[in-house]
């Protein structure tokens, strides 16, 4: 049944058959876990109502999950069931291997005998709520599905701002979002005269690297946390992981010491190393809060306001703190816009119609590409990568390489530990992969020579970033060549793409005919690159 709003709090799923009036169970899901005071549970009534939080084998299994992404959901789930206790609330916790159901939608199923409705917050997984709605229906249980308060913009906003366009861009829904929520702005215009600073953020290193770090903020794994990560390593041995070095926040309060360390140390130069990489450095300048803010531990106004209030005091960068306000305020609620009003279609998207398997060192790091073996070891290790590694190595590299793009989306989705569906389906399969083409303007692709000047992994390969065809040309140089060979046609009339395909057609034949032949070559040995 489509959802249909019935008051600005409630949308209900699917209507029960006449019943006396019994007690309500509020379902809290595992990306719910909003501090005090919880915006579910506004109306809740200790006397008749009940909690639930279910732990699922499913949610690790639908995609073959990271140890530490279980881990991290797991534990904050327990530290979020020990607060409501502590406060009070009746609450029945299903932990995992304690009950014998290995979905969501079973384990409720069996406990909606008696039960007059089920309440829960929107899931942000399309398959998670849709197995809810069967399972309450076919029980016929009233389910009442209230819309989060956590995002800026809510999902009839975005199809308001949307509206009938086919192509949607990051650029005019962050500067509508900016002006609705008078972020950074003086006035009708925008502080400091412009809407972003790329000018002045996205540097490379350069060959000293970054020198010395301000480390981030981590969290010792206290006794829910071991409990967690124990559970893990007993129920998933064989999923793909570490699990040693698991220090992520897992509580608001450390949601918000988190942002504290961040803004004090790392967002001053946040803007300027923003797209920079470097071997062995994993966090660099980075916030590590996408894991909070997804599980909801902390609330973005809070993370944007305290930014705001750092920027106005003159402690952090004005283009620093436009650079991460962007990535909070625009492209996150640009992307939860994005899934909900094109999925299901955007699961098959594959506009190139890319069919190339994921090689298997997408699942042990072990190639001889230095780049993405250090990234993919980095994810293995830690459950993380920041945004230009999973867009121009691991993503580049998969479009580039002709990787199915479903593969590619569940192993975005498998790996990190900030990774729901809601944010990894538009990420990987509009922006990583191209594969479908109204979140662009343009294929985010490029040779061996980006990752060569924003990086040191080219030091260390094997490969060449300059050579194009030859057995050591590196194969994102070969493969960007071919890309832009097979598909000029199609990029002709995009003015991004001009120089590039001026350039293609400058290259003489016989050497594009060795790019194609190396790129046969490669194809059909991925898995030994």
């Amino acid at each position: 049944m489509e959802k249909q709003l019935v008051d600005r709090q409630i949308l209900f799923r699917c209507l029960p058959p006449a019943r006396p009036a019994m007690s309500r169970l509020f379902l809290v899901l595992g990306d719910q876990l909003h501090p005090d005071p919880h915006p579910l549970l506004a109306d809740f009534d200790a006397a008749s109502d009940r909690l639930l939080m279910i732990e699922a084998t499913e949610e690790s299994t639908h995609v073959w999950s990271h140890r530490a992404r279980s881990a991290l959901f797991l534990a904050a789930m327990r530290h979020r069931a020990a607060a409501f206790r502590d406060a009070g609330y009746p609450l029945d916790y299903l932990r995992l291997g304690e009950h014998p159901h290995a979905t969501l939608a079973a384990a409720l199923a069996a406990r909606l005998a008696g039960v007059r409705a089920v309440v829960m917050l929107e899931a942000g997984d399309q398959r998670v709520q849709g197995a809810l709605d069967a399972a309450c229906r076919a029980a016929g249980v009233a389910l009442l599905v209230r819309p989060d308060p956590h995002f800026l913009c809510s999902t009839e906003a975005f199809a308001e701002w949307a509206g009938t366009r086919d192509k949607l861009r990051l650029e005019y829904f962050y500067r509508w979002q900016r002006k609705r929520h008078d972020v950074l702005m003086a006035g009708d215009e925008p502080l400091g005269g412009q809407w972003n600073f790329d000018a002045d953020n996205r540097q490379a290193f350069g060959r000293h690297g970054p020198g010395l770090l301000p480390p981030p903020l981590r969290f010792a794994p206290d006794a829910l946390t071991r409990s967690a990560i124990a559970d893990v390593a007993r129920h998933f041995p064989m999923h793909p992981g570490s699990l040693d070095s698991f220090a992520w926040p897992v509580t608001s309060a450390q949601a918000e010491a988190a942002l504290a360390d961040f803004i004090a140390h790392r967002l001053p130069d946040f803007g300027r190393w923003q797209d920079a990489m470097w071997s062995g450095q994993p966090f660099l300048w980075h916030s590590l809060l996408s894991t909070a803010l997804n599980l909801k531990l902390i609330d973005p106004r809070r993370v944007i306001a305290a930014t705001e209030a750092a920027c106005a005091a003159g402690r952090v960068p004005l283009a620093a703190a436009e650079g991460f306000i962007r990535q909070i305020l625009g492209w996150r609620e640009f992307v939860r816009g994005i899934y909900h009003r094109h999925m299901p279609a955007l699961a098959s998207a594959n506009q190139y119609d890319h069919r190339q398997p994921l090689p298997a060192w997408f699942w042990s790091g072990r190639t001889q590409a230095a780049c993405l073996a250090a990234v993919i070891g980095q994810t293995l290790e830690h459950g993380y990568a920041h945004h230009i590694q999973r867009l121009m190595i691991t993503g580049n590299f998969a479009l580039l390489a002709g990787l199915d793009p479903r593969q590619v989306a569940d192993w975005y989705l498998a790996v990190y530990v900030d990774a729901v569906a809601w944010v990894e389906e538009p990420n990987t399969l509009g922006m990583a992969l191209n594969a479908w083409p109204g979140m662009t303007s343009k294929p985010y692709c490029a040779s061996g020579a980006y990752i060569d000047r924003m990086s040191d992994y080219c030091r260390s390969c094997r490969y060449r970033p300059k050579e194009r065809s030859g057995e050591t040309a590196c194969p994102f140089t070969t493969l960007y060549w071919d890309f832009l060979a097979r598909h000029a046609r199609r990029f002709a009339a995009n003015p991004r793409l001009a120089l590039p395909l001026k350039n293609l057609q400058r290259l003489p034949a016989d050497e594009r005919e060795r790019i194609s032949e190396r790129r046969d070559w490669l194809l059909a040995r991925l898995d030994d690159l």
